[in-house]
């Protein structure tokens, strides 16, 4: 296993990508962030707090488990999407720790369109390593890592794991 991000380096990159948020957005104005579970939802919420140190603004955040709409996992349980806050005319911010073949975040803007028709949709990747199945393209990037199909990329947050790491490391470890 390789260390390519830090906790320095993870703090570093969610205020960039923070900045990187409100610059494009011209502000918070009708902002909400979606965390795909699981490391997405800690992602989000790390952001949420880095936006309100920068802005004063407090953005919702909402947690989305797109497993029921996976087109390679039909055998998921529907769960209702209720819990989420309204997301109708929104600009959402669609946060994930590892973006990878697309299929996730296919799934999840297919839930998010089941339970809204947000204004715009954007993309939020801790670490992009390619390998994309369906055209789907990241608005905010923390860190591009190229890696071969018998990679893959470990991302530990403190709230789950224990400590703030990301690692490429290969299949069999």
């Amino acid at each position: 296993m390789h260390k390519i991000l830090d906790e320095l380096a993870i703090k570093r990159t969610i205020a960039r990508i923070a900045n990187e948020i409100i610059e494009r957005n011209k502000g918070l104005e009708d902002i909400v962030l979606v965390g795909i579970v699981t490391r997405g939802e800690f992602l989000a919420k790390r952001l949420q707090r880095e936006l309100y140190d920068i802005e004063g603004v407090e953005v919702p955040v909402y947690i989305l488990d797109p497993s029921f709409f996976r087109d390679d996992r039909r055998h998921s349980e529907f769960r209702p999407m209720e819990f989420m806050g309204k997301i109708d005319d929104k600009r959402v911010v669609l946060v994930d720790d590892v973006l990878y073949t697309g299929r996730t975040v296919r799934a999840a803007m297919d839930a998010l369109m089941v339970k809204d028709r947000p204004r715009k949709v954007q993309l939020v990747g801790l670490v992009d390593r390619g390998h994309r199945e369906l055209p789907i393209r990241g608005d905010f990037i923390g860190k591009n890592v190229p890696t071969s199909q018998t990679e893959k990329i470990i991302v530990r947050f403190k709230e789950f794991d224990g400590e703030d790491s990301v690692y490429v490391a290969e299949e069999k470890e």
